[in-house]
Formats: structure tokens, C-alpha cells, sequence
């Protein structure tokens, strides 16, 4: 199946991991790979390093402020892309977390995507996908897409980001 994890509320990450994990408990073989993230950026990292070793990749270069950046970027997601085909050659789940921010970013491009969704499905592998923003081509494509709605965000407050919540 593609899942597909979107909208603007917390949680896309959340509910991915808690898949993978699920998928683990059940035996299946996982791989996880971060898009945007760099190594050691957020808790759920050295929790997925451990559990995954070598099917988990967050080597990212952090989110994409000026167009001069670029280059750099999209060469550690084409890194990424082909770690994710390897994967995808044997493990029963991948989860591409920021996977739609890179595809809006064009890191990823969608021909890209469509290849890797081909791929699963020829496997029968499922595919996590998770971001803000999903196109309508992989909304229709996708089996199941959940959205994140914000409510209330403590952002708005003035409260910063906190460690284990938001990172």
C-alpha cells in the first residue's frame, strides 16, 4: 500500500514512526530514510538508527532556504533516491519521511516518486510517505492519505520547539 501522512498539523513524523514500529512488532522488514533532516537532529533518530542500522538514512542537509543551495541538496537526495531503490528491492515497508517537501522543493522529482511508488507496488512492499502539501496526482495515486489538521499549536504562543515533542 501507499500511505501518505500530510497537511499542516504535528504528527506526520509521529504517526510514520509509530507504522514503522508497528510493522517491525509484526516482522516485516522496515527501512526508514529522512529527506530534509540532518543526522543527529532529532530524538527519533537514534532510536531508528539503533533498531534499523543500515536501512535508516537521515544524511539531509536541513530544509532549503536559497536557491543557491541547491545543488548541494538535491545531490544528498539523489543519495537518498537510490538508497530508497536498494531498499525497496527488499524490505516489506519504506518510509521516505519529508518526502512532499522535497518533491515541492523539487529534490525529489516527481517522476522520481512515481518510480519508487511502481517499485513498491510491483513488490507489494509498502510505501510511507509524509510531508505538508500532498499534489493531487498522489492523493488519487495513494491508498490511504491522512491529513494533519493544527488546532492549536503553543507556537503561537511564543513557545519555542521542544526537545522530544518537536524534535
Amino acid at each position: 500500500m501507499i500511505l501518505v501522512n500530510t497537511g499542516n498539523g504535528k504528527g506526520k513524523t509521529t504517526a510514520s514512526i509509530g507504522i514503522a514500529i508497528r510493522a517491525i512488532g509484526q516482522n516485516l522488514t522496515v527501512a526508514f530514510g529522512q529527506f530534509m533532516k540532518r543526522n543527529d537532529q532529532a530524538g527519533e533518530q537514534t532510536v531508528l538508527a539503533n533498531l534499523l542500522g543500515e536501512r535508516f538514512h537521515a544524511k539531509g542537509k536541513g530544509f532549503l532556504t536559497r536557491p543557491d543551495q541547491y545543488p548541494s541538496h538535491r545531490a544528498v537526495s539523489e543519495e537518498l533516491i537510490n538508497w530508497a531503490k536498494e531498499q525497496l528491492a527488499s524490505v516489506d515497508m519504506l518510509v521516505l519521511d519529508e518526502a512532499l517537501y522535497a518533491l515541492q522543493s523539487e529534490l525529489l522529482k516527481e517522476e522520481e516518486l512515481r518510480d519508487l511508488i511502481a517499485m513498491a507496488r510491483k513488490r507489494d512492499a509498502h510505501l510511507i510517505l509524509s510531508g505538508r502539501g500532498c499534489p493531487r496526482w498522489l492523493e488519487e495515486e495513494a491508498d490511504l492519505v491522512t491529513e494533519m489538521t493544527e488546532i492549536k499549536h503553543p507556537y503561537k504562543k511564543g513557545i519555542p520547539a521542544q526537545k522530544g515533542i518537536e524534535f
